[in-house]
């Protein structure tokens, strides 16, 4: 039986990432959504919170688990029994970045592969930031996320006071 890890901030999960989670369903006997609790970035929704919006979106995939994380991706890889990490990859950039982090990984977990796959063209250009920066002003997102995200997006921004929507800025392409 192969596990493999797709880890990530999904703040908030966006369609280009259940992309690569249904595609990676269907590699994998058992794939697991690793939720980074504490990234570097500054985050709109709480680990929780991002959580249950995950969980909600892979709801009908029997083979996919979410679970929340905070050390490094190959330690949490190790303890959750997998033996690949899944990657998406939209553009150029993307290669670089995923290739520094895979021979990284590689070093410190040898056991450990890294599986990237191609977003689908629909969303080779879609990241979390773009989605926050676009509901932030105002903009409809409503085919980049799950209809359950776009509300939460709704409400988590309404609550929010002038200063902390400046706050939310499109800080990297790859999330």
């Amino acid at each position: 039986m192969t596990t493999a890890l797709f880890p990530g901030t999904f703040d908030p999960v966006t369609n280009g990432h259940l992309d690569i989670i249904r595609r990676g369903a269907a590699l994998f006997d058992t794939l697991v959504v690793g939720v980074f609790a504490s990234p570097s970035k500054s985050l709109l929704f709480s680990t929780e919170e991002r959580v249950d919006l995950l969980r909600q979106a892979v709801a009908d995939l029997k083979n996919v688990e979410v679970k929340d994380y905070n050390l490094l991706t190959v330690e949490f890889a190790r303890d959750v029994g997998a033996k690949a990490i899944l990657r998406g990859l939209r553009v150029i950039s993307d290669f670089e970045l995923e290739s520094q982090m895979a021979i990284t990984n590689r070093s410190l977990a040898p056991e450990i592969d890294t599986v990237c796959l191609m977003y689908s063209q629909d969303y080779q250009f879609l990241s979390s930031s773009i989605v926050k920066e676009m509901a932030k002003l105002g903009g409809d997102v409503s085919s980049l996320v799950p209809p359950h995200v776009a509300i939460a997006l709704q409400n988590k921004l309404r609550g929010l006071n002038e200063e902390e929507k400046e706050k939310i800025k499109i800080v990297s392409l790859k999330d």
